[in-house]
């Protein structure tokens, strides 16, 4: 029996290291385009890009590897899309945090996360919260993503009579991501492998061709992470005068702490379930490992410079292929390693070339409204309300500040109280609190 076979149990799982092997290279192909879109987001705070990039790459690797060894999943870990845009959007750009005090904020959230799936809070937070609120939550990030996606693209742009309006769709910029989106959507659908990569890849060679992208190189040593590394101000952002108020505190962490909650349970739930690993005899034992590994993950990121850290959905790609061990995960991290290589790549990209991949992945997280019961409107209702206010509100807080709000007030209006779990008051309780404290 081969090292790699005693330590994931190849044959157990009835896989080979061919197998995983190439699993893993599947998985890193369908995220590996947070390494472009992240710098992209969080670069808008006045974070230095290239550090963001190398920690990106560090904290997919890191996660990617803890979810290998310790859990011995099938499932890559990166930075998180939705989580990325609401820490530079939310945090730092409405509420007015610091950078370095919304890494802090990131930090506390992972050492939260970390105790709630330590002493089971997790499960009871997750069992609690209505399957039309879950659903709602990550309907409502994809429609906050899809308008950060139009306006960086100036598809949208402002208007003083309407807000918002069409923008001029003669020049490059909206032309070349409507275009990349639609290649994007288009290769998936033929189920062609990294097509989001390609899309980016795609759209940012057409920019350089037409004189609006310059080229930079493609490979070179990592740039600094010192910009980034330990940068988290935890004094400042804890001290009330100089730094948060106490309700923006409550507020940043408690959405950090849900989000990262039901987007880490429910991608592990989706991408385990399809590779039937939740019925093993282990199972159980190694789902918590994972959640473990997931919040260690979080605080890992926070340190080197990026926004919080999750299990991503595109590990289901793997899966497809055969992917059953950690060894999957493994070779995603070694991939994320070497993808350091390609700062040059990454400071070409433009804005308009991440857009496609923002607005694509925010239509396929809309998926979620089907599974909103919307015959009952004390159901159908605050979701909706959830999900309206996150694009409209510009802030994923406030979407779920409103949607656990109404469902509380609904059900109790309606006489239904007793169908509202504990934690969905305790959430509510949370939340008028911090509008109360403003």
């Amino acid at each position: 029996m081969s090292l790699l076979d005693r330590i994931f149990k190849l044959q157990q799982h009835g896989t080979s290291v061919r197998t995983e092997v190439l699993a893993g290279i599947t998985t890193f192909l369908t995220m590996s385009y947070i390494v472009f879109v992240n710098p992209e987001i969080l670069g808008t705070t006045g974070m230095d890009p290239g550090a963001v990039f190398v920690a990106t790459c560090l904290a997919a690797a890191i996660g990617s590897a803890v979810m290998a060894l310790a859990a011995n999943y099938p499932v890559g870990m990166a930075p998180g899309m939705g989580l990325n845009a609401f820490f530079a959007f939310t945090v730092v750009g409405a509420a007015g945090l610091p950078w370095q005090q919304a890494l802090a904020a990131v930090f506390i959230s992972g050492v939260v996360f970390w105790v709630l799936s330590l002493t089971g809070i997790r499960a009871w937070l997750v069992a609690g919260i209505p399957a039309s609120l879950r659903s709602a939550i990550v309907a409502g990030i994809g429609l906050f993503l899809a308008i950060i996606a139009l306006q960086k693209s100036n598809v949208i742009v402002a208007n003083e009579d309407t807000m918002l309006t069409l923008g001029p769709l003669n020049t490059a910029p909206p032309l070349l991501a409507l275009a990349g989106f639609l290649l994007i959507a288009i290769l998936e659908a033929r189920k062609v492998r990294g097509a989001i990569l390609i899309g980016i890849l795609a759209v940012t060679a057409i920019g350089w061709a037409i004189g609006s992208v310059q080229y930079q190189g493609i490979v070179s040593l990592p740039p600094s992470l010192a910009p980034t590394f330990l940068q988290l101000d935890l004094p400042g952002l804890l001290h009330h005068d100089g730094g948060a108020p106490l309700a923006v505190l409550l507020q940043v962490v408690l959405v950090f702490v849900l989000v990262e909650v039901f987007d880490a349970t429910g991608t592990l739930y989706g991408v385990l379930g399809r590779a039937g690993l939740l019925k093993l005899e282990d199972g159980k034992k190694r789902f918590s490992r994972a959640l473990l590994a997931d919040s260690s993950a979080i605080v890992a990121g926070s340190l080197l410079g990026t926004s919080s850290t999750t299990a991503f959905a595109e590990s289901a790609s793997g899966v497809q292929v055969g992917g059953r061990t950690g060894l999957t995960a493994l070779v995603v991290a070694a991939l994320f390693l070497a993808a350091l290589l390609f700062s040059p790549l990454a400071a070409m990209v433009p804005s308009y070339a991440t857009a496609p991949a923002l607005l694509f992945v925010a239509g396929l997280m809309l998926r979620e409204l089907v599974e909103v019961k919307w015959d009952d409107l004390t159901e159908s209702v605050p979701a909706a309300l959830c999900a309206l206010a996150m694009p409209f509100t510009y802030s994923i807080a406030n979407g779920l500040a409103f949607g656990f709000i109404a469902y509380a007030a609904l059900k109790a209006g309606t006489g239904r109280w007793r169908e509202v779990h504990p934690a969905v008051w305790l959430v509510a309780g949370l939340f008028v609190l911090r509008y109360t404290l403003e």
